[in-house]
Protein backbone atom coordinates (compact mmCIF):
# COMPACT_ATOMS: atom_id res chain seq x y z
CA UNK A 1 0.00 0.00 0.00
CA UNK A 2 1.21 2.81 -0.54
CA UNK A 3 0.66 6.04 1.56
CA UNK A 4 -0.30 8.89 1.80
CA UNK A 5 -3.94 6.94 0.52
CA UNK A 6 -7.14 9.50 0.46
CA UNK A 7 -10.58 8.51 1.27
CA UNK A 8 -13.85 9.78 1.79
CA UNK A 9 -17.75 9.19 2.95
CA UNK A 10 -20.31 9.25 -0.39
CA UNK A 11 -21.69 12.40 1.56
CA UNK A 12 -18.96 14.31 1.27
CA UNK A 13 -18.44 15.16 5.03
CA UNK A 14 -15.52 13.32 6.04
CA UNK A 15 -12.35 13.26 4.20
CA UNK A 16 -9.41 11.04 5.13
CA UNK A 17 -5.30 11.58 4.46
CA UNK A 18 -4.38 8.27 5.66
CA UNK A 19 -0.73 8.57 6.64
CA UNK A 20 0.32 4.81 7.45
CA UNK A 21 -1.34 2.08 8.52
CA UNK A 22 -2.06 3.37 12.44
CA UNK A 23 -2.22 6.94 11.92
CA UNK A 24 -4.75 9.67 9.83
CA UNK A 25 -6.10 12.76 9.30
CA UNK A 26 -9.68 13.45 8.88
CA UNK A 27 -11.48 16.91 8.22
CA UNK A 28 -14.97 16.54 9.38
CA UNK A 29 -17.48 19.20 8.67
CA UNK A 30 -20.49 20.14 11.11
CA UNK A 31 -22.65 22.77 9.96
CA UNK A 32 -20.52 24.14 7.74
CA UNK A 33 -17.73 24.55 10.08
CA UNK A 34 -14.88 21.72 9.40
CA UNK A 35 -13.25 20.12 12.14
CA UNK A 36 -8.89 18.69 11.47
CA UNK A 37 -8.17 16.04 13.60
CA UNK A 38 -4.61 13.57 13.98
CA UNK A 39 -6.05 9.87 14.68
CA UNK A 40 -3.32 7.64 15.90
CA UNK A 41 -4.56 4.24 15.93
CA UNK A 42 -3.43 2.82 19.69
CA UNK A 43 -6.33 -0.21 20.01
CA UNK A 44 -7.20 -2.96 17.77
CA UNK A 45 -10.78 -1.09 16.85
CA UNK A 46 -9.15 1.76 15.29
CA UNK A 47 -6.55 -0.01 13.50
CA UNK A 48 -9.46 -1.76 11.85
CA UNK A 49 -11.03 1.15 11.13
CA UNK A 50 -8.01 2.34 9.06
CA UNK A 51 -7.35 -1.44 7.42
CA UNK A 52 -11.54 -0.85 6.32
CA UNK A 53 -11.19 2.64 4.92
CA UNK A 54 -8.11 1.51 2.94
CA UNK A 55 -9.56 -2.00 1.83
CA UNK A 56 -13.10 -1.18 1.39
CA UNK A 57 -13.92 1.16 -1.01
CA UNK A 58 -17.24 1.48 -2.68
CA UNK A 59 -18.73 -0.33 0.41
CA UNK A 60 -17.96 2.10 3.51
CA UNK A 61 -16.17 5.21 1.34
CA UNK A 62 -15.00 6.32 -2.00
CA UNK A 63 -11.28 7.43 -3.64
CA UNK A 64 -10.41 10.85 -3.14
CA UNK A 65 -7.11 12.65 -4.46
CA UNK A 66 -4.63 14.60 -2.97
CA UNK A 67 -5.68 17.63 -4.55
CA UNK A 68 -9.21 17.25 -2.97
CA UNK A 69 -8.17 16.78 0.60
CA UNK A 70 -6.04 19.98 0.09
CA UNK A 71 -8.97 22.05 -1.44
CA UNK A 72 -11.09 21.77 1.50
CA UNK A 73 -8.09 22.08 3.73
CA UNK A 74 -7.64 25.28 1.48
CA UNK A 75 -10.94 26.45 1.88
CA UNK A 76 -11.27 26.09 5.91
CA UNK A 77 -7.94 28.09 6.45
CA UNK A 78 -10.05 31.09 4.42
Amino acid sequence: MDFPAYRKYKNNKHFFKIINDHEFEEIRFIGSKAVIELHVARILPDRNFIYDLLHDVGQTCEMSSSDEYKSYLKNNNE
